[in-house]
């Protein structure tokens, strides 16, 4: 099981400030750490008065805490563990199924608001999980880490070069559905096509907000992923690029590494397997899917191949977005 990383609010304070000392825009870091920039000049206001203890959570007035017995180590406690070991079909966590557990372990009546407000204070959110492989080898994303991360900073620094992270997607006809207000017992409904269809596409994100794009009618092979390399090196002319993928067959064949090794301006690197949460071009597709193309209402593989393009190229043009989609991913601390 990979190791879990977990951060109190006082880690996130002190993380986004020391950001801002290295030099990373102030409005960049409040959108990598999802907070509103009068929030981080706040914590900085706090720090430069009272020093590091300035950005600890100050203790209201008010009335007292329902469940003492119960610390904030201690529902973290539970909230980290399996929730199968306490005897659920599955490792999720819900304010029901907390409430359910807490009233049987410390035989208080609680209501589920106030499972809810203690989740908050503890610094927990409720949160969509990704994907984590059970093929994944911990130990080749190690050696991974440990010498590869290496080669990749020196040839970045050694070429000037930009560093790119690549991927590519399917974008279906089947929209995500978002939620929407609604009379309570009445589900809205949403109109969406029965027509089975997508459109395939690649893309490339930088650290510096840039977003190169292409999209394909067909399955992607090895002569599109040497397009799409030719297309990177033509919008950046005169620069190395730093390219970064997974090892899919059309990244890792015969002749997408020819095409590789005679481009004397592109340096390739292939991420350790069932890694996607170490890429965050990843990341993309999720924002694009989940957010810009929520409940479409393309009809035909034409209007969502237009529709698509046009998403794209707005995103393309929001350099704090895709800095702050590029930082959410934890291959951004490794390469720092």
């Amino acid at each position: 099981m990979s190791e879990v990383r977990t951060y109190s609010t006082f880690d996130v304070c002190l993380r986004a400030v020391e950001a801002v000392d290295r030099g990373i825009p102030k409005g960049q870091v409040a959108t990598a750490y999802g907070v509103d920039r009068s929030t981080l000049y706040r914590w900085l206001e706090s720090r430069q008065q009272n020093g590091i203890d300035g950005l600890n959570r100050k203790e209201g007035s008010g009335r007292p805490k329902l469940l003492n017995e119960l610390t904030e180590n201690e529902l973290r406690g539970i909230v980290l563990a399996s929730a199968v070991s306490y005897g659920f079909e599955s490792d999720l966590w819900t304010v029901g199924r907390l409430h359910q557990v807490i009233m049987e372990t410390f035989q208080v009546d609680v209501s589920k608001h106030t499972i809810w407000r203690r989740l908050v204070d503890a610094g927990l959110t409720y949160q969509k999980p990704e994907r984590e492989y059970y093929e994944a080898d911990e130990e080749e994303r190690k050696k991974w880490r440990r010498y590869e991360i290496p080669k990749i900073k020196r040839c970045v620094a050694e070429n000037r070069a930009i560093l790119y992270f690549q991927d590519e997607s399917n974008v279906s006809l089947t929209a995500f559905l978002g939620k929407t207000w609604s009379p309570c017992g009445q589900t809205p409904k949403a109109g969406v096509t029965g027509l089975r269809g997508s459109v395939s596409a690649m893309s490339a994100i930088s650290d510096r907000g840039s977003l190169v794009f292409r999209l394909y009618e067909k399955r992607i092979a090895s002569a599109e992923m040497i397009e799409f390399l030719r297309q990177m090196l033509f919008h950046h002319p005169r620069r190395h690029l730093v390219v970064v993928m997974d090892q899919a067959t059309p990244h890792t064949s015969k002749m997408t590494r020819k095409f590789i090794e005679n481009q004397k301006r592109l340096h390739v690197f292939y991420l350790p397997p069932y890694s996607p949460d170490w890429n965050p071009d990843e990341k993309v597709w999720n924002h694009l899917k989940c957010q810009e193309l929520k409940s479409h209402q393309a009809k035909s593989k034409e209007e969502l191949k237009k529709l698509t393009k046009n998403k794209l190229q707005a995103m393309s043009k929001n350099p704090s977005l895709l800095r702050g989609i590029y930082f959410r991913c934890c291959v951004a601390d490794f390469l720092q």
